[in-house]
């Protein structure tokens, strides 16, 4: 099975915008597609609630002819065009979706967060994890939520094993960024984010990406956009991750960054597994 996961910065945009940017994302799409995915799971897609309209339909079903897709939506009384997150998958699949809420803080529950596919071997879910925000405003609201998010990770493990992906907004450790020293107290790596990160590690499940490849230095997931050099220095954070059930990590056959070219901000993550 091969899943891929890709915080895109507005499926919006790259489904109905001509700047550069569009195009540069609709070039990764097509990489996407030719990695032939059984499932995409895409975060901050920037939909209405009422979720893809007519020409975003038309367009998803030029680029992805062979998937059927869920979404879900920032709704009231959150944001409008916020967040928001969808999965595409083969059309000979037929999971049960779920959209959980976990009674997380403020309208973290109504910011179209997570979706959950049941399959018959194994759950696979993802998250679009809140932002902290500037000057750590959110950070509170942000422990509330790993706490939750991690106990219902562990909820679903009891059940069958779990594929989890998505946007974590976390580097978990010093390796995990290319300038630690200069990033203790901003979002994405304080302590308190990195050891909820750990937390939910500790639960039973495996950041694959490491199991794969060790501690190797170097491999990021987003670059700034406002920082002009980003991508060129290669000054990056790895924050997206696919985590798996301790028990199917031995599963794991590949899991690896899907190179973006110059396009900055997030890279999408391919997992190859054989369950």
């Amino acid at each position: 099975m091969i899943l891929i996961s890709w915080n895109i910065d507005s499926l919006n945009a790259a489904l109905t915008s001509d700047s550069n940017r569009a195009q540069e994302t609709r070039v990764v799409l097509k990489t996407i597609k030719e990695n032939d995915p059984d499932v995409i799971a895409i975060q901050e897609t920037k939909l209405r609630a009422t979720g893809p309209t007519k020409k975003h339909q038309e367009k998803l079903a030029e680029f992805f002819p062979d998937y059927d897709y869920v979404w879900r939506s920032s709704e009231e009384p959150a944001r409008k065009g916020y967040a928001g997150t969808m999965f595409l998958y083969k059309k000979e699949y037929d999971p049960k979706v779920t959209y959980p809420r976990i009674d997380a803080p403020d309208t973290m529950d109504d910011e179209g967060r997570i979706i959950t596919m049941e399959f018959p071997e194994v759950f696979v879910t993802q998250v679009y994890t809140p932002n902290s925000g500037n000057e750590l405003k959110r950070l509170a609201d942000r422990q509330g939520w790993d706490r939750q998010y991690a106990d219902y990770l562990a909820e679903l493990d009891k059940e069958k094993p779990v594929i989890a992906s998505g946007d974590y907004n976390v580097a978990h450790t010093e390796i995990d960024l290319k300038h630690p020293e200069n990033n203790h107290h901003n979002a994405g790596f304080t302590d308190e984010e990195r050891q909820d990160f750990e937390a939910l590690l500790a639960k039973g499940f495996t950041d694959t990406f490491r199991k794969v490849h060790g501690n190797v230095e170097g491999v990021y997931s987003w670059w700034a956009q406002r920082v002009r050099t980003s991508k060129a220095n290669n000054s990056g954070w790895r924050i997206d991750y696919y985590l798996v059930s301790n028990r199917i990590a031995d599963a794991v056959k590949r899991s690896e960054m899907i190179d973006t070219g110059e396009r900055k901000d997030h890279a999408p993550l391919l997992l190859e597994i054989d369950l």
